[in-house]
């Protein structure tokens, strides 16, 4: 019998990580993994799927599940997609990593934290951004501060973007896991497919090229994905709300189109390992973020 097979002698779960839009919650995915699963950029509520991110280490086996930014602005079908995304993964863990950016806790964060399952679920808050305190001595302070305010016992201030204290956070989570057999192989670190996660990654180019608002007015769908003389091509389609949205992200004589493409194309080559042919189309279809019924047409999937 291996080792894996033995439930005894291995332990794995859930571990759900929420917060407010924009905290860092897939960078620290990332950085956990040592590998770009969720997409980043410094606009909020980039994160619009649950992922699954995997982590298997020696008898460990730790599944992370990084949520779309909980928010009270519930106007959109979209919105309300990714809040219902986030608060049904908080039921469903054995851990939560509640993660919060800066020495200060916002309206926001305690209102997360107020509908967290607190007595039902182990909760560690993840202090993200700590690499921007330059006087250490004043950490445990803040770690004390927020222990009083939250009520919360375990606190680890920790850094996506350079990695510190990751490891630690990560130790905590594993003493935390409940015996069990491993439920993915020792190997995999995600439970999205390659076309998922190529269509993320235009959208990704989409969220840090264009300006403030209209990110959030487009989505992306793989139309095509195939192998062929060890090219894989790719086609993608950009959907826009309206015709002044799709001039835009095509841009002067097809130039903004073109460099998210390059940009795009470029991590697909890193992930997939191959040459990729990307071809990248913008179409209007008005209203599709305010539609329920299109929205798992989309790939909006509540489960």
């Amino acid at each position: 019998m291996s080792l894996t097979e033995d439930a005894s002698l291995t332990r794995c779960g859930y571990t759900a990580i929420v917060g407010r839009p924009n905290v860092g919650k897939s960078s620290l995915l990332n950085r956990i993994l040592g590998q770009k699963i969720s997409i980043t950029s410094r606009k909020p509520q980039t994160t619009r799927h649950r992922i699954l991110g995997i982590k298997t280490n020696g008898t460990d086996q730790a599944i992370y599940v990084d949520t779309p930014g909980l928010h009270g602005n519930e106007k959109r079908a979209i919105n309300r997609y990714m809040n219902r995304a986030a608060l049904s993964t908080i039921n469903d863990v054995d851990i939560i990593v509640m993660m919060t950016a800066g020495s200060t806790l916002t309206a926001a964060d305690r209102e997360i934290i107020d509908r967290l399952p607190l007595r039902n679920i182990p909760v560690i808050l993840a202090v993200n951004k700590v690499d921007a305190v330059s006087d250490k001595k004043r950490l445990l302070p803040l770690i004390e501060e927020l222990a009083r305010q939250t009520g919360l016992t375990h606190i680890v201030p920790v850094s996506a973007r350079t990695g510190e204290n990751v490891e630690r956070l990560e130790a905590l989570v594993n003493s935390m896991l409940p015996p069990g057999p491993f439920l993915f192989p020792e190997d995999q670190m995600t439970d999205r497919s390659e076309r998922f996660l190529v269509g993320e990654l235009v959208r990704e180019k989409l969220m840090r090229r264009l300006g403030q608002e209209l990110p959030y007015a487009t989505t992306v769908v793989i139309e095509e994905f195939f192998e062929k003389n060890a090219i894989i091509h790719i086609t993608a389609l950009i959907l826009v709300e309206g015709v002044n949205q799709r001039r835009i992200v095509i841009g002067t004589a097809g130039g903004l189109l073109k460099e998210i493409g390059t940009d795009a194309r470029l991590d697909m080559e890193k992930m997939l390992g191959r040459k990729v042919f990307l071809r990248l189309w913008v179409k209007v279809k008005e209203g599709w973020a305010d539609d329920e019924r299109s929205l798992p047409l989309l790939g909006y999937h509540d489960t």
